[in-house]
């Protein structure tokens, strides 16, 4: 067991639970678990080093109390201006007034954490020149496995008899949601579910009306559990992520894990680690994202080799491996 011991701090934690960023904050308990290091949730007890994954005014407290101890502070790039937009009522009103204080807050952080490169250029183009590295949010590759037993189970609760498309996220217009719904119009065969919490109040009336009035061929039941969610990826013929911006997309490495073949938007933060025709195919419209769906469900052989590849790629960002890395650079801030 490690002598250090961190915290890992996100505020609201109820809240953000169904988000990325609280699923992410479970990966970091889980791999620093893995390696046996020593980690607390509570900012007011004893740590070494803290590792923040919000930017909000709990977060701003964290850093101060830190500050006052003589703790280093990691934080953990989860938020960026360009994420913010096009989500919830006002986002983008909000995204404007956010961008300064989030470059006010990574500025003060002993260390950096980003999820891709594409993230880490972005902070970087604000800049922000604080130290720090790449780490992916990591995925429970034993978890998130291919499980046939849990896609006959999940195919009788939503009855589908058809080929299956799916989708994993907050149904916000960042997202792509009104891209997907139209790509499932011109696949009316086809059964299309986006599982996602309906945050109540936020959600803008465009996507309200969408989520109250979809074709007949499209289900949108919420929020699913993890177990659940493992049935869905494995009865699932394709991932469909038409997402505009993400820093990674974690329900994309959950589906690449579950060996379920996926088409996501071409977009820079998939670049490098997500190759079209290798571990995924890319679109960079509805015409192209509808062919591309199209393909996936007629060629079995293509669809086989993207799945054998995507656990591949899923496997190189397991927890065990991401907890090592977080393990590195604690100790090498703390021994600086």
């Amino acid at each position: 067991m490690s002598t250090m011991r961190v915290l890992l701090y996100s505020e609201n934690a109820k809240l953000f639970s169904k988000s990325g960023i609280g699923i992410a904050l479970q990966h970091q308990q889980q791999a620093l678990d893995r390696v046996g290091v020593e980690f607390t949730l509570d900012w007011r007890s004893d740590y070494d080093i803290a590792h923040i994954n919000t930017v909000g005014p709990g977060s701003k407290r964290v850093l101060k109390n830190s500050r006052k101890k003589g703790k280093p502070v990691v934080w953990h790039v989860h938020t960026t201006f360009e994420d913010i937009r096009n989500s919830f009522l006002f986002s983008n009103a909000y995204a404007r007034l956010v961008r300064r204080w989030l470059v006010k807050l990574y500025s003060s952080a002993d260390y950096l954490i980003f999820p891709t490169k594409y993230t880490e250029t972005l902070i970087r183009n604000y800049g922000v020149d604080i130290p720090g590295s790449v780490i992916s949010n990591g995925v429970d590759t034993s978890f998130f496995q291919r499980n046939e037993e849990l896609a006959r189970r999940f195919k009788r609760e939503y009855n589908v008899g058809s080929s299956l498309i799916l989708c994993v996220g907050f149904p916000f217009k960042r997202k792509g949601i009104h891209d997907f719904v139209e790509i499932a119009t011109r696949l009316p065969e086809h059964t299309f579910i986006w599982f996602g919490a309906k945050i109540a109040g936020v959600l803008p009336p465009a996507i309200r009306k969408v989520l109250h009035n979809p074709p007949k061929n499209v289900i949108f039941p919420g929020y699913i559990e993890q177990k659940k969610l493992v049935g869905a990826y494995s009865a699932a013929d394709v991932f469909l992520f038409p997402s505009y911006e993400e820093n990674e997309g974690i329900a994309v490495l959950e589906a690449l894990s579950t060996q379920c073949p996926v088409v996501v938007r071409d977009i820079p933060v998939f670049n490098k680690w997500l190759e079209n025709g290798f571990n995924c195919l890319k679109a960079k419209s509805v015409d192209e994202f509808a062919e591309k769906v199209q393909l996936l469900l007629n060629d079995k052989s293509l669809s086989k080799t993207l799945a054998i590849n995507a656990r591949t790629t899923a496997l190189e960002r397991d927890l065990t491996s991401i907890g090592e890395t977080l393990k590195s650079v604690y100790e090498k801030i703390l021994s600086q």
